[in-house]
């Protein structure tokens, strides 16, 4: 059982005069078109660990240079979304539990809802809750808000945080300025179709009803080591010039193994929405330290029957395509696309967070080069990093094993009478 004994809130530190706290920052395209909801992260640290009034003071630290943690969203006199830098505060939980954890690592379930705040109806961008169980194990849950910061910035600050714990200088800072690297081009050139893919109609999604609770879901988690992958590889490439990596060659085969385990019709087309971070793919490209959000889905499509029986290098190769196609010009296009007339009087983005299932299509979020590993409060890395319980099937994260050798932990969204079907299949080759 877990006890909250105390609920605050926690605002930036900071070591000279404060900055205004009446600023507001614009959202980017990127922040505007991305899930408005908190995003829900569960670390474990065993002791010795330091103590919550230092994990405190860090945080406070940290957030004087992520200010936007700290602030609120709301909307200009135009109705266009920003972000409020009024130093409110980001919720600090503090909690405990008799029971030991021990050396265990935490399993996906919906108890893990307990092990950080809840994110109904919450004001606050960040929230933090340090869960001490009665054996010393140190729970770190952690929510933040889509809107404010994608993966790669995500666990950027998270690693800052930890420096800042240990009283040391947060290097590299955040670089700030949202609107700096998407100014739209004159003339516009908008050379994709973005309207139902990234735009759709404002009504589109306007509904009373709320998405049916089902208790029909299981997150499972897939451990994929370095020797299957690299035979994944293998297999993938055969006979080509250019090997697939192993993003390409695993998203290839878990697209056939997911659809399979669903007993969908040959005929049924599906997509794997595939989250792309185009600091990289821009021209010229953005900082690593840029701090927002810069992701677009890739959306390779095919048909169940094809999945099924073409080799798992075409289906590779439908992956890598798909990718490819989220390049400078698209990122460019997109830029345009959403400063023209028919976004501003008409269109908003597509993605909702009212789905309880993707089937039979499923979202693929790959954190394997994020540093959340990093996080180390002056004690050591933590022995579990996971998502929390997110209860929309076919979703899956991408989490680096922690042994560091290369393998790759999958934790996946299914309906519990596929799973059975989704175990038998996950470690078979062609």
């Amino acid at each position: 059982m877990v006890r909250a004994e105390s609920s605050k809130l926690v605002k930036p530190l900071y070591q000279g005069e404060p900055p205004s706290a009446d600023l507001c920052i614009p959202l980017s395209v990127f922040d505007k078109i991305t899930y408005n909801l908190h995003v829900e992260l569960i670390y474990a640290f065993r002791p010795p660990t330091p103590s919550n009034s230092d994990i405190e003071k860090g945080l406070a630290t940290a957030l004087s240079e992520y200010r936007e943690w700290a602030g609120r969203l709301r909307e200009d006199a135009r109705g266009e979304p920003v972000i409020l830098l009024n130093d409110a505060g980001i919720r600090f939980v503090e909690a405990t539990s008799d029971d030991a954890l021990g050396r265990n690592v935490l399993e996906p379930s919906r108890a893990l809802h307990l092990l950080h705040p809840s994110v109904n109806g919450v004001e606050e961008l960040l929230q933090v809750q340090l869960t001490r169980f009665a054996c010393g194990t140190l729970v770190v849950g952690f929510t933040s808000h889509h809107m404010v910061a994608d993966g790669h910035s995500m666990s950027r600050f998270i690693v800052a945080w930890g420096l800042a714990t240990r009283g040391l200088p947060m290097d590299p800072l955040p670089l700030h300025g949202r609107g700096a690297f998407f100014i739209p081009r004159n003339p516009p050139r908008v050379e994709f179709e973005h309207r139902g893919v990234e735009f759709t109609a404002k009504n589109a999604f306007d509904t009373e009803e709320d998405v049916p609770l089902t208790t029909d879901l299981v997150v499972h988690k897939a451990h994929f080591s370095r020797e299957f992958l690299e035979s994944l590889k293998a297999q993938a490439s055969l006979g080509v010039d250019r090997r697939y990596t192993t993003f390409e060659s695993l998203m290839a085969h878990l697209w056939r193994v997911v659809n399979v385990a669903r007993g969908l019709d040959e005929h049924v087309a599906s997509t794997v929405h595939i989250s792309v971070n185009g600091r990289a793919r821009l021209r010229p490209s953005v900082p690593d330290e840029y701090f927002g959000n810069l992701v677009l889905w890739a959306c390779p499509r095919a048909k169940v029957g094809e999945l099924v029986k073409r080799p798992l290098q075409s289906i590779a190769e439908v992956i890598r395509e798909g990718i490819a196609k989220m390049d400078d010009r698209y990122f460019r296009s997109l830029i345009d696309f959403a400063s023209s007339k028919e976004v501003k009087e008409g269109l908003k983005g597509t993605i909702e967070a009212k789905e309880a299932a993707f089937s039979p299509n499923f979202e693929v979020n790959s954190w394997v080069r994020f540093p959340f590993w990093d996080l180390d409060f002056g004690s050591g890395k933590p022995f579990s990093f996971m998502p929390s319980f997110y209860a929309v099937e076919g979703i899956m994260f991408l989490v680096a094993s922690p042994t560091g050798d290369g393998s790759i932990d999958v934790y996946v969204t299914l309906f519990s009478h596929n799973l059975d079907s989704f175990k038998q299949l996950c470690y078979l080759l062609d």
